[in-house]
């Protein structure tokens, strides 16, 4: 049974509790509220709809039969609003019908009145753990992915969790949201799935590379022009925000936009309204804005390079996406879903990966991140006139593959964690030396462990002991 919880923001409720009758309602809420839940009211089916669309709940329990449309009304705004809130229904008896109804159409449960205060919170509590279990890292999950057609993000690092986690919490919200990291890292990826996660999901989503548009350009290209405001506006044209109604803008490479287009950007993100280029008066517009870069925007804020209120304005919830380098094995997982897709795509059959190139691509330092794997499996699958894809199809020596990206510090140590006592800084030290020199004599040796041994001066038990520990 459900015992005290933390305090929660009570601007974020728990459980929206939907009931016409007070005394019951005012039970219902006491019982939740003894056990930790915050809980909102409503009084009936309208009230309770504008609820489910202005904020996001973790379970809706609501009465079927009420004043201004039914418990049924409710569950179909709460399942266009967010796919995954669970609701459970109260039912009279004499309405159980109305409950099977309500359980086809997505509800998680249904609770017979006269409610029973123990059975209520059973049934909430394993409802919310349900919830809990099928949402967590949905974006991994290859079957939610299909089911739901939102994109799938493949890793299994908790460095890449962490970003889904983030991802997933903000999604639902309307909030604006500010993907930072190098070029390559999938940014746009997990701006989709903003965008499907979110109750925009059935709106347009509109990607706009910022570094790709020349200035002169950018504003009508963002915001439209009349015909004649300019040479070449031959006729009247709406940009990516009005085009974008009602769902998501998506704005790549934000760092890249000059301060006059900030400007205007900044006016359309308060005033939600864009003027066009030779307009009269200015349009209404209804987005949500996920913006993207691999600039440091609040250093370039402070330099007077980017408008420090903009910035303000985009990083209302910044999500760190890790590059490659950062994600362990997810390099392997990526790599075989890379090799199964082309390899369907080109010569109808899913591609495999040897042994020997799966340590050429662990030991790769991907510079380029998971749109340089990509394109180097695709590029494998190209040459190769096997089904299976060796270490010589990528072409990657030892001196490229360890080389050290132009970004990194000299200081051979500036990448360690020399945290803690010098005996837990030293473990580690020694682990990341074995680490490399293990995944560099098994990469010149084409994966043959013997010879690795024999260079690193080893046992061939040793090796097999420590390739296993290193998942090398």
């Amino acid at each position: 049974m459900k015992t005290a919880m933390q305090p929660r923001d009570v601007e974020h409720p728990d459980i929206l509790l939907v009931e016409d009758k007070d005394s019951l309602r005012r039970m219902l809420r006491l019982t939740l509220e003894n056990v930790g839940y915050t809980v909102a009211e409503a009084t009936d089916a309208r009230s309770a709809v504008a609820e489910v669309a202005r904020k996001p709940f973790r379970l809706i329990l609501t009465d079927l039969r009420m004043p201004h449309g039914s418990g049924l009304d409710v569950l179909h705004a709460a399942r266009a609003a967010d796919a995954f809130v669970p609701v459970v229904v109260m039912t009279a008896y004499g309405s159980i019908d109305e409950a099977v109804q309500a359980m086809k159409d997505g509800a998680h449960d249904f609770l017979q009145k006269p409610v029973d205060s123990n059975h209520l919170l059973l049934i909430v509590e394993r409802v919310l753990e349900q919830a809990r279990l099928r949402t967590e890292n949905v974006l991994l999950r290859e079957e939610w992915s299909r089911r739901y057609g939102f994109p799938r993000i493949i890793g299994e690092s908790d460095a890449i969790k962490r970003a889904v986690a983030e991802t997933q919490r903000v999604a639902v919200t309307e909030a604006t949201v500010l993907l930072l990291g190098e070029s390559g890292t999938g940014k746009e990826l997990f701006a989709r799935a903003v965008h499907h996660l979110s109750a925009r999901r059935d709106k347009p989503f509109v990607a706009i590379n910022c570094a790709a548009i020349p200035e002169t350009l950018i504003e009508s290209e963002l915001f439209g022009h009349e015909r004649g405001s300019f040479t070449g506006a031959t006729e009247r044209r709406p940009g990516k925000f009005e085009l974008a109604s009602g769902g998501t803008v998506f704005l790549d490479e934000i760092g890249e936009l000059s301060l006059a287009a900030q400007s205007k950007l900044l006016r359309v993100i308060e005033e939600k309204v864009v003027d066009r280029i030779g307009g009269r008066a200015p349009v209404p517009v209804d987005v949500r804005i996920v913006a993207a870069t691999n600039r440091d925007l609040q250093a370039a804020a402070e330099n007077g390079e980017f408008r420090r209120d903009l910035f303000f304005r985009l990083a209302v919830f910044p999500v760190e996406i890790p590059p490659l380098r950062e994600r362990g094995d997810d390099v392997v997982l990526l790599a075989r879903h890379f090799a199964a897709q082309f390899g369907k795509e080109l010569r109808k059959q899913e591609a495999a990966l040897s042994d020997g190139a799966l340590v050429v691509l662990r030991a790769h330092r991907w510079p380029g991140n998971v749109r340089e794997l990509e394109n180097a499996i695709e590029r494998a699958c190209i040459l190769t006139d096997t089904s299976v894809l060796e270490a010589r199809d990528f072409g990657m020596g030892t001196t490229r593959s360890t080389a050290r990206p132009p970004d990194e510090p000299d200081d051979p140590l500036s990448a360690l964690d020399i945290s803690g006592t010098l005996a837990q800084a030293a473990e580690r030290v020694v682990r990341a030396v074995e680490q490399r020199k293990i995944a560099e004599a098994l990469l010149a040796h084409g994966g043959n462990k013997t010879r690795a041994a024999e260079t690193l001066g080893v046992s061939y038990k040793t090796l097999l002991t420590k390739s296993k520990d290193y998942n090398l």
